[in-house]
């Protein structure tokens, strides 16, 4: 008796414009990102005044500031986002099957664009904004980033699922070690959270120079924003241990795809949120060194994000009959 390979029927893959478009969204939400880090640098949060979803009150703006054109820069660039997000969602359900991880994954890109909305909304409304110095301030912020990587995440997962040719479907997946990959993410989105917490501090509490910095971070008269401040590299450099080690075991496992190449790119996009941490707070955090950490992170995260999926949803062994 010979062993048959019973073969597996591969839908065809979506369009090449939706997979674009679906890479290019997760494109235009990282920009939207990014901008809303210079709206919080810059401290220009308060630009619109506490009127939401309107600006200052009024559609437009004549004779606006420097901060309300910030401010109303990134309000009209997250709208957009939103209705990107449910274009994806409505194109993606057009031209996948039933059983799709694509659909679930941009069904929690809208949910996640909304959440942000909300919170965004609640931030502005409670003046917790340019600078504000309220206890709600850090809880409301560490929420709020903790939705944003879930949002890129959900982004991220969309895109590659429209782009797999196998393991895209509920039914024909596995998992495969979940634990340990998820608890690497677990762990870069508390880095994540506390690089944003340590961020606010810089913004609200700025240091004249890198040994009054460095006195304030142990300083017991210091705020506890400054005082967490320490807290982020500490936690970042654990955290890349765990990440190494997930690394090196994703670059030997045999898996459907070769993870050597992907595994080198968050090692190096790692890397380079090293040097970029130090510069960070040699410089004293000037504002477009922020932003550029801040792309980093994210551009790390989605990386990690697909390395995570390639580990564990793995497309169901070929079934053999003798």
């Amino acid at each position: 008796m010979h062993s048959v390979a019973t073969p597996i029927r591969l839908n065809p893959l979506p369009s090449p414009a939706l997979r674009s478009f679906a890479w290019g969204v997760l494109a235009y939400f990282v920009a939207v990102i990014l901008w809303g880090a210079v709206v919080r640098a810059t401290g220009a949060g308060a630009g619109c005044g506490d009127h939401w979803p309107l600006c200052n009150g009024t559609v437009l703006q004549y004779s606006p500031g420097t901060n309300t054109i910030i401010e109303f820069t990134h309000r009209i660039t997250s709208g957009l986002s939103f209705f990107s997000a449910v274009g994806l969602l409505i194109w993606t359900f057009a031209a996948t099957v039933r059983g799709h991880l694509a659909r679930r994954c941009a069904v929690a890109v809208v949910v996640f664009t909304l959440i942000e909305a909300i919170i965004g909304a609640l931030l502005v409304k409670l003046g917790l904004t340019a600078q504000s110095q309220s206890p709600l301030r850090p809880w409301y912020l560490a929420l709020h980033l903790t939705n944003t990587l879930l949002l890129l995440a959900a982004l991220t997962l969309t895109a590659h699922m429209l782009s797999r040719k196998r393991g895209y479907l509920r039914n024909e997946i596995r998992l495969v070690a979940p634990f340990g990959t998820i608890a690497g993410i677990l762990v870069v989105l508390v880095v994540g959270v506390t690089g944003s917490l340590a961020a606010l501090g810089d913004t609200l509490f700025p240091a004249a120079s890198l040994g009054s910095a460095l006195a304030e971070d142990f300083s017991s008269t210091s705020g506890w924003l400054v005082r967490w401040r320490w807290t982020h590299p500490t936690i970042a450099f654990l955290a890349s241990i765990l990440l190494i080690w997930i690394l090196v075991r994703a670059a030997r496992r045999t898996t459907e795809w070769d993870n050597r190449g992907l595994s080198a790119l968050v090692l190096i996009l790692l890397a380079a949120q090293y040097v970029l941490g130090v510069l960070d707070v040699v410089l004293l955090a000037p504002v477009w060194l922020q932003v550029a950490h801040l792309l980093g992170a994210d551009v790390l995260w989605a990386a990690l994000v697909v390395l995570t999926a390639r580990l564990t949803l793995q497309p169901l062994e070929v079934a053999k009959a003798e």
